[in-house]
């Protein structure tokens, strides 16, 4: 973990919720010092404890003791953690640490169920880029806590020709050459493909890993039929953890699926003042 980069960014999400002061606590609170816990009002695993540890680091006068691991599971009624330390500095960051901590714990409850469908086999889970504005990173690092891998991180990692590049480029022919003919040997190079005849033409190019977008169980097939081994292939589009299991077919190397961060629901947490 990157922890100044992880510190500028609780420094600016301290920034959006604390702004000038929190006018109520400044009124109410003196030198007292209190103890805290986190409760779980239902089930998940655990992901955001270093964050939180690190913001309370950051503010102060509180000391935390974890109950739980991160990417532990838990149970509704288990504690989290526990803090003791100078109330104010609690109540400053009760909020941020909660929203952490529900959201990238819904994050990595969603990811471990992906990746438990597909124990017992080859195949990995990717996430994708649909996440957040501002909140990629950690949205990331929970899908790796709860047992999924991440595809590239941001456009400057890796070559993806999508359906907009091929439009841009007059089809995936040439939007592969074009991208070939400017390729260092840095990057591997992978094509999004919706047909099975934009497969072919694909196949003809020559590609490291094939994109099957929205294909059914039975076309991944053909693909993987066509594909005979040349490049590694990637099966994405409308796949849930309730329908992953008719994707789990020899030849596919990755599965992919934006809603393991979108269609995350935050776990319900509370922090009470003990």
């Amino acid at each position: 973990m990157n922890r100044l980069f992880v510190r500028s960014q609780l420094q600016r999400f301290l920034e959006e919720d604390l702004g000038t002061g929190d006018i109520t606590t400044e009124l109410l609170c003196s030198e007292e010092t209190v103890s805290a816990a986190i409760k779980v009002k239902g089930r998940g695993v655990l992901a955001g404890l270093p964050f939180v540890q690190e913001l309370f680091l950051m503010l102060g006068g509180v000391y935390i003791r974890p109950m739980k691991g991160e990417g532990e599971a838990f149970e509704e009624g288990d504690v989290l953690l526990e803090l003791e330390g100078r109330a104010e500095i609690i109540l400053v960051g009760e909020r941020l640490a909660l929203n952490i901590l529900q959201s990238l714990s819904g994050i990595a409850t969603r990811a471990r169920e992906f990746a438990k469908a597909l124990e017992g086999t080859d195949i990995k889970i990717l996430d994708t880029r649909k996440t957040t504005p501002g909140y990629r990173f950690f949205e990331k690092y929970a899908v790796r806590v709860g047992g999924g891998r991440n595809h590239r991180f941001a456009l400057y990692d890796m070559v993806l020709i999508k359906d907009n590049h091929k439009r841009v480029a007059g089809g995936v022919r040439e939007a592969l050459r074009r991208v070939k003919d400017r390729l260092g040997p840095a990057y591997r190079v992978e094509v999004e493909v919706e047909s099975l005849d934009e497969l072919e033409e694909v196949l003809s190019e020559g590609a490291d890993i094939i994109m099957l977008d929205n294909f059914t169980p039975q076309m991944v097939r053909e693909a993987i039929s066509l594909i005979n081994g040349r490049a590694e292939v990637e099966v994405s589009g409308n796949i849930t953890p309730e329908n992953i299991k008719e994707y789990i077919i020899d030849g596919v190397h990755y599965i992919s699926s934006g809603s393991i961060i979108y269609g995350a629901s935050w776990v319900d947490l509370s922090l009470k003042v003990l």
